[in-house]
């Protein structure tokens, strides 16, 4: 079965580019972009039998994050990474609380872009070295989070934590868990968590933006 993708961005250059590193790869399918979220709505309500989004964050008329959070509450089974030249920490916390699935940069090389869809695909979160980083400093201080019981709602364990900090030097899930001594699983199901801890109540908040937006 092939993995089937659609790419999101404003710069047709780089849905080129992006195109290209899929291209190396027999399981992956790439099967239409879009300039904007608006765009990829009005494709998606036609053909919305596809596995993962890589969305950018910065587009016109419906941006990465907006369309992340409506994309998710209307179909729920496709996967998002975003992919992104920015790793500045507001656009981190904010597409991960959108409930992106994975965040990669876009200067990914094939490889890493290949092995951060099927990561997230088998349930494990795409995240670069840097962006896991970012995360751990943000987790440490919630700069943007006013409400207090919403912070404790995003408290990591100390597990947590470490598999965080080993993923922020790039190592693989497999030498994480060789490090932890823990199984594969058991590290992805705490890169999951971890995901599911900074998307502080989306739900709500991503049914309430969608219906203030016209769009269900």
């Amino acid at each position: 079965m092939k993995i089937k993708i659609a790419i999101v961005d404003d710069n047709s250059f780089l849905i080129t580019s992006v195109n290209e590193k899929l291209s190396f790869f027999e399981d992956l399918d790439f099967k239409f972009s879009a300039l904007n979220g608006s765009d990829l709505l009005v494709k998606l309500e036609s053909n919305h039998n596809i596995d993962l989004i890589l969305m950018d964050i910065e587009m016109p008329v419906l941006n990465g994050i907006e369309a992340t959070e409506i994309v998710k509450q209307k179909y729920p089974h496709i996967k998002i990474i975003m992919l992104t030249v920015f790793d500045n920490d507001e656009n981190i916390f904010n597409a991960i609380k959108a409930g992106a699935d994975g965040y990669l940069l876009k200067d990914v090389n094939a490889k890493d872009l290949h092995d951060g869809i099927v990561e997230t695909l088998n349930g494990g979160a795409a995240m670069n070295p840097s962006i896991a980083m970012k995360t751990l400093r943000l987790l440490r201080n919630p700069f943007n989070i006013e409400n207090e019981s919403d912070k404790e709602d995003i408290k990591l364990t100390p597990r947590e934590v470490e598999v965080l900090e080993q993923l922020s030097k790039g190592l693989s899930y497999n030498l994480i868990a060789k490090n932890l001594i823990l199984s594969t699983g058991t590290v992805r199901k705490h890169i999951e968590n971890i995901y599911k801890k900074l998307q502080v109540h989306n739900k709500i908040e991503a049914v309430q933006k969608a219906k203030n937006n016209n769009l269900i």
